[in-house]
């Protein structure tokens, strides 16, 4: 980790401003248009990266309508279908990888996907894409993880639900398959997350734990978290995207329109910026400043001899005369010649 990972032509660490990834996931409501266009504007808001999935609904589960297999919690977006049905409602048909690869590389965006079994591996494999992406669901598939490992990209992993234990194995798993760039996303698998649920101060412990880069997988509303997230040391943060989320989409309630998108880029950034380092003292830029502190002044007109007083001495701004901390000192010396109003003292007056 000491200078970064690689990925395409960005570098990955605490020395570089955090790698913001753009999540398309199956917000181009099955149109390949809509989905060029969130493409162009991933790349018009300043993100790094636009990210894909590559699953069929045969891919993830088979198709029953009842049951287990059948979405009836109340409280998901989802609620009502099947998985089946929810998952050919937001694939991202394996005909548009190439294209939409296409359109973000002439762009300037580094593109990669999300596999979810093997086949999907072998097909992306085929469009040489710089890294890959395991979903949280899946971090817990070991098979899977070794699969991706093994073919020696980047890897980046979402901890949502995973405790210490399992991401033990699925990072030793990770690495002896061959991983040897491996970055963790702290998240809350939540849709949408909240921010009191989204436990930040986990960032660094992951980081000490598995000795790899850590980001963030945010889910929340807004840019307020991923911000702070980058005092806590993220080095990439994945936010979900669209157009617009008034036009619908299964994951377009949680997800960033373009303007929210360009304001994470730029406060990310800004708040990396504002990390430095342990620092104490007048920087070079506050120097200027120094003159605007409280120092020692005569505040009315005095004459040889006279006695410095409260009535005759202040500490006001600016700072050219003596500091504040001798006003006990100079009380009650006498002054060798006159000494008109609005003269910073010095030490050769008395």
């Amino acid at each position: 980790m000491a200078e970064g990972i690689k990925i395409g032509s960005r570098l990955i660490g605490k020395n570089h401003p955090p790698f913001i990834i753009a999540e398309m996931s199956g917000n181009h409501n099955h149109s390949l248009d809509r989905a060029l266009k969130i493409v162009e504007a991933a790349a018009g808001s300043g993100a790094h990266a636009l990210k894909i999935q590559t699953y069929t609904p045969d891919t993830m589960t088979i198709d029953i309508d009842e049951r287990e297999f059948h979405i009836s919690d109340p409280g998901s977006l989802w609620s009502g279908t099947s998985l089946y049905k929810l998952y050919g409602e937001a694939d991202t048909p394996w005909e548009w990888h190439k294209p939409i690869f296409d359109r973000a590389r002439e762009l300037g965006l580094i593109v990669f996907s999300t596999p979810f079994d093997d086949t999907s591996v072998d097909f992306l494999e085929t469009l040489d894409i710089p890294c890959y992406k395991i979903a949280s669901f899946e971090n817990t598939d070991i098979a899977l993880i070794k699969r991706v490992a093994a073919t020696g990209k980047p890897l980046i992993i979402s901890t949502g639900m995973a405790t210490a234990g399992e991401l033990d194995e699925t990072v030793r798993a990770a690495r002896n398959a061959g991983c040897k760039d491996l970055i963790l996303l702290k998240c809350t698998s939540s849709y949408p997350a909240t921010p009191a649920n989204t436990n930040l101060v986990t960032i660094p412990h992951l980081r000490e734990l598995f000795d790899c880069e850590v980001g963030l997988s945010d889910h929340t509303m807004g840019v307020g978290v991923s911000v702070a997230s980058v005092s806590f040391g993220v080095t990439v943060i994945e936010k979900h995207f669209t157009l617009n989320r008034a036009a619908g989409g299964v994951d377009s309630v949680f997800s960033m329109e373009p303007a929210e998108m360009a304001q994470l880029v730029v406060e990310t950034e800004r708040a990396w910026q504002s990390l430095g380092q342990v620092s104490y003292g007048c920087s070079e830029q506050e120097k200027k400043s120094l003159q605007f502190r409280r120092s020692l002044y005569v505040v009315k007109d005095i004459k040889r001899g006279d006695i410095l007083t409260r009535e005759n001495v202040r500490a006001i701004r600016p700072g050219f005369g003596l500091p504040t901390k001798y006003f006990d000192v100079v009380l009650g010396k006498s002054i060798k010649h006159d000494v008109a109003k609005g003269t910073g003292l010095e030490w050769d007056m008395f």
